[in-house]
């Protein structure tokens, strides 16, 4: 089950095609998140589709119950390989998410957000009045999304094993935060390395920067493809 999921966090359909066209015949499963989705709308995600990709479409839906059903279904018609919610809107909210993606792209994996990487327990504490330890709730979220029928959740790679301890290992964990040893962190507050993350036990990971900021972007994916779908150690 484990992949890489490039993060294609670009403002243009021509800047991401043109990174894309260096995968030569390689085709990376591709994230498409809200900064291009908003700008060039679902033909990306056909175009990138028709080219031969995967699809992971990060675009976090959190409303009313109702309205994300309506969104889902939407989406749904786009038949993503996977897509995601977040788990603070509620069990309900997210069954009406489910309920939408069975009704329309049963196969997608619908996955729920717990707590972006960028958010520290200090900031969760003191800003969004959140009083239980980060790792509780990140925990409680995991376990709201398996109650509601969701394939899995988005986390910190840090919090993947605690959500494999607590549920089956058949629940997905993609992780986010992911930087080389030798790479800076960015904006990113709970990271780890692409062969930390697979001792640790998450099923996919999603690298940005340290595949699409590089010199050798094809390189930088196949050191993140050695380290976490192979376990082994890259060496220059």
């Amino acid at each position: 089950m484990r992949d890489v999921i490039i993060a294609c966090d670009f403002s243009s359909k021509e800047e991401t095609l043109c990174f894309l066209d260096q995968f030569k015949d390689v085709k990376p499963f591709v994230k498409i998140g809200m900064e291009l989705f908003y700008v060039e709308g679902p033909s990306i995600v056909k175009e990138i589709k028709d080219r031969g990709h995967k699809i992971f479409l990060d675009l976090k839906l959190h409303d009313i119950p109702n309205t994300v059903y309506k969104a889902m279904k939407n989406l749904g018609k786009l038949q993503v390989d996977m897509t995601n919610v977040h788990a603070a809107g509620s069990i309900k909210m997210m069954e009406m998410a489910r309920q939408a993606l069975d009704e329309t792209s049963p196969n997608t994996i619908l996955l729920a957000v717990t707590q972006l990487t960028s958010t520290s327990e200090e900031v969760m504490h003191n800003e969004l009045w959140i009083d239980h330890l980060l790792n509780d709730v990140v925990l409680h979220y995991a376990k709201n999304a398996y109650q509601a029928k969701l394939n899995g959740v988005v986390c910190s790679p840090l919090e993947a094993k605690l959500i494999h301890d607590n549920l089956p290992l058949s629940f997905v964990s993609v992780t986010p935060g992911i930087r080389f040893s030798d790479s800076i962190k960015d904006d990113q507050t709970r990271i780890t390395t692409p062969l930390i993350a697979r001792e640790i036990g998450s099923s996919y990971i999603v690298v940005g920067r340290p595949i699409t900021a590089s010199a050798d972007p094809v390189l930088a994916y196949q050191r993140c493809v050695k380290e976490f779908v192979k376990g082994e150690v890259w060496k220059d």
